[in-house]
C-alpha cells in the first residue's frame, strides 16, 4: 500500500475545517446574547436534526419499522432513553412476527 499525499493532505485539511468549526461554534456560544425567540429555535436544532437522520431509514425500511418509529415516538415524550430503546426493539420483533 502507497501513501498518496494529495489524498493525505486533502483528509488532513477536511479534518482541520471539521475541528475549527466545532471549536468556532464553542467558543462563540457563549458571546452571543440571543432573543429567547431565537434561543428556543437554537434549542429546537437537535430533535429536528435527530429526526432528520431516522425519519428517512424508518419511513423506507417497512412497516414494522415505521409503526416502531411511531411507538418509539410516543414513548419518548414520557419515558428515559433506555425505556424508550426497549419499547423500540420490542416492537420491531413483535411486529416482524406478526407482519
Amino acid at each position: 500500500m502507497t501513501l498518496d499525499l494529495i489524498n493525505l493532505a486533502a483528509f488532513l485539511g477536511m479534518a482541520l475545517v471539521t475541528y475549527l468549526t466545532r471549536i468556532a461554534g464553542l467558543a462563540l456560544v457563549g458571546r452571543l446574547r440571543l432573543s429567547p425567540r431565537a434561543q428556543a429555535a437554537f434549542d429546537a436544532i437537535p430533535p429536528a436534526v435527530l429526526i432528520a437522520v431516522i425519519a428517512p431509514s424508518a419511513l423506507a425500511t417497512g412497516w414494522p419499522e415505521t409503526i416502531a418509529a411511531g411507538l418509539c415516538a410516543l414513548a419518548a415524550t414520557r419515558l428515559p432513553l433506555l425505556g424508550v430503546v426497549a419499547i423500540g426493539v420490542a416492537a420491531v420483533v413483535a411486529l416482524r412476527q406478526v407482519i
